[in-house]
C-alpha cells in the first residue's frame, strides 16, 4: 500500500514538528522570565530593550539579507510594521503585565488558547476548513483554558470571574492570533530580513509606552538581574523561537503550527515548578492533560 504522504513531505512534516517544538520550549521559557522581571525591570522597559537587543544583534547577520530583500521589503513595509507592532510589541507588553498579576504556569497554560484565535481566523481570512475532529480539539482546548483560568473553581467558572493577570494574558494571545494568522501573507524574503524588520517595528513602537510608563511613574530601570533577563529574553524567545515559528508556519500553515503553542503550558509548568518553585495543583494537572489532549485531537483531524 502506498503512504498517505510523500516521503518528502514527512520529513517536511517532522522538520517543522521539529521546529514548533523548539519554539515552544522558549516561550515556555519567557513565562518564568516574565515572573523573574518582576521588581527587577519595568514591563514597557523589558520589551524596549528585548527588541533593541535583538535588532542589535541581527544587525550583525542580517545585512547581506536585507540588501538581497530591500526591493520586496519596500513594497510591504507598512504591512510588516503593522505585524510588528500588534504580534510583537503589543503581545509582549500585555504578556509581561499579566506576570505582575498571575502566576508563570497560568501564563503558560493560558496561551494554549491561541490555537483557537487561530483557527477561528484562518477560517474567517482564508475560509481554511475546520474539520469536526479539529472543532472537538479546539473545545477540549478551551475547557482546559478556562478551568485554569478560573482557578479550577466553577463557581468562578461560571460567572466568567477571572484575575486582571489573567485577562490581560488572553487579550495577549489575541494579539499574536492576528499576527500568525497574517504569517500567511508575509513576503517572500528570507527569516532573518523578515525578522530584523519585526523587531525594528516592535522596538520603535514600544518608545512611547516606555515614556507612559514614566509618566505613570511605574518605571522601574534594569537591575543587574533585570539585564540578564533581558539577554535571555532577546536570545531564546525573540530570535530562536521566531525563526522556528515562521519557517513552521510556512510548512504547516498557521491552522496547524497555531496547534503546537499548546505546548507551552508544558514546558511553562516545568520551568515555573522547576526554577520558581510555583505550586502545581490538580487542576493544573487536568487542564494540561485536556490541553495534550485537544493537541492530538487537531492534529488526528487535519484536513487532508
Amino acid at each position: 500500500m502506498p503512504p498517505t504522504e510523500p516521503m518528502a513531505n514527512q520529513a517536511s512534516n517532522m522538520r517543522a514538528y521539529l521546529l514548533l517544538t523548539l519554539t515552544t520550549t522558549c516561550w515556555g521559557m519567557n513565562a518564568v522570565l516574565g515572573r523573574l522581571a518582576v521588581g527587577e525591570i519595568s514591563p514597557m522597559m523589558l520589551v524596549c530593550m528585548r527588541w533593541l537587543l535583538v535588532v542589535l544583534i541581527l544587525s550583525l547577520v542580517s545585512y547581506r539579507h536585507l540588501r538581497n530583500d530591500w526591493a520586496v521589503i519596500k513594497k510591504y513595509i507598512g504591512y510588516m510594521l503593522a505585524m510588528g507592532a500588534f504580534g510583537f510589541t503589543g503581545f509582549n507588553m500585555l504578556f509581561y503585565l499579566a506576570a505582575h498579576s498571575t502566576t508563570a504556569v497560568n501564563i503558560g497554560i493560558l496561551q494554549g488558547s491561541i490555537p483557537v484565535f487561530v483557527l477561528i481566523g484562518a477560517f474567517l481570512v482564508f475560509r481554511t476548513r475546520v474539520s469536526l475532529l479539529q472543532s472537538v480539539g479546539v473545545s477540549v482546548t478551551i475547557i482546559g483554558v478556562g478551568i485554569v483560568a478560573s482557578g479550577g473553581s466553577f463557581a468562578r467558572l461560571a460567572t466568567f470571574e477571572i484575575n486582571q493577570g489573567d485577562a490581560l494574558m488572553l487579550l495577549a494571545c489575541v494579539l499574536y492570533s492576528g499576527y500568525t494568522v497574517a504569517l500567511r501573507y508575509r513576503p517572500e524574503i528570507s527569516a532573518l530580513s523578515f525578522l530584523t524588520v519585526m523587531a525594528t517595528s516592535a522596538f520603535l513602537t514600544s518608545i512611547p509606552f516606555v515614556w507612559i510608563e514614566m509618566g505613570l511613574d511605574h518605571f522601574l530601570a534594569p537591575t543587574f538581574e533585570g539585564w540578564i533577563i533581558v539577554a535571555v529574553a532577546s536570545f531564546f524567545p525573540s530570535i530562536i523561537a521566531q525563526i522556528s515559528f515562521i519557517a513552521g508556519v510556512r510548512i504547516l500553515g498557521p491552522g496547524r503550527a497555531g496547534i503546537f503553542v499548546n505546548l507551552v503550558p508544558i514546558f511553562a509548568s516545568i520551568f515555573a515548578v522547576t526554577f520558581l518553585n510555583e505550586p502545581f495543583e490538580l487542576f493544573h494537572g487536568a487542564a494540561l492533560a485536556l490541553v495534550l489532549f485537544g493537541i492530538w485531537l487537531s492534529e488526528k483531524g487535519k484536513p487532508a
